[in-house]
């Protein structure tokens, strides 16, 4: 199948979870993660209607934006931001879904301020803890939170998290749920305007559904969407 026909079966997929929790397709935003696909394939996905394309190397991204590859749909960066490449980030992008440290926030937050604009964010949890993996453990967690309560330049929008893998279903929800628990935690608190629980972005290929079935509203499809990804190359 071609990428329109990929996009077509997974908003069924996403819908069908989507009522499973009830709620429908529309509540759940489908963000094509790119990484390795070139600009004709992007506006392939945007063209199909995707809900916005997000990259996770920001020279890749950079080309692509080049080739005004991403035009009619939102720009998300997903991937690691070191922190030498936040200048070149920060406002090109509508969403940052990996804010992982308080010290990556007040840089996000400075570089916005020097180019007068508010970033929107994501801050990135390691929900598993894993040493391998990006995201801030949990329990610097409202650091940053309150990091980014004092920050002009950013406003955290939600969550996001990739969670160990694992074949078992009910092992990938245990994370989720955990993950759904802080989003709905934190939006009960009573932070400044700066901070806005709307998105929990959690599920890609292999698990967007059970994603789906524990309250995220934002997932981050790739390989199901432009095939598997060569990593030879």
């Amino acid at each position: 199948m071609g990428i329109a026909e990929n996009i077509e079966k997974i908003r069924a997929e996403i819908d069908e979870a989507a009522r499973r929790s009830g709620r429908t397709g529309g509540d759940i935003l489908l963000v094509a993660a790119s990484k390795m696909n070139g600009a004709e394939a992007v506006r392939a996905a945007v063209a199909a209607g995707v809900d916005a394309c997000g990259e996770n190397r920001v020279q890749e991204m950079l080309q692509k934006l080049s080739e005004r590859a991403y035009d009619g749909a939102p720009l998300h960066f997903i991937g690691h931001l070191q922190r030498n490449k936040v200048k070149s980030v920060v406002g090109k992008v509508n969403l940052i879904q990996s804010a992982d440290s308080p010290e990556l926030i007040r840089l996000i937050s400075a570089q916005a301020e020097k180019l007068g604009i508010v970033q929107d964010i994501l801050i990135e949890v390691n929900i598993g803890g894993e040493e391998n993996k990006t995201g801030m453990a949990l329990q610097y967690l409202p650091e940053a939170l309150d990091t980014a309560a004092e920050s002009a330049g950013v406003r955290v929008r939600g969550l996001m998290t990739v969670p160990p893998i694992s074949a078992e279903s009910e092992k990938n929800r245990a994370f989720f749920a955990q993950m759904r628990e802080l989003f709905v935690d934190i939006g009960r608190k009573k932070y400044n305007n700066n901070i806005i629980m709307d998105f929990l972005s959690m599920g890609m290929s292999a698990d967007f559904r059970d994603a789906i079935l524990e309250g995220a509203n934002m997932v981050r499809i790739g390989s199901s969407i432009f095939g598997a990804r060569d990593y030879t190359k």
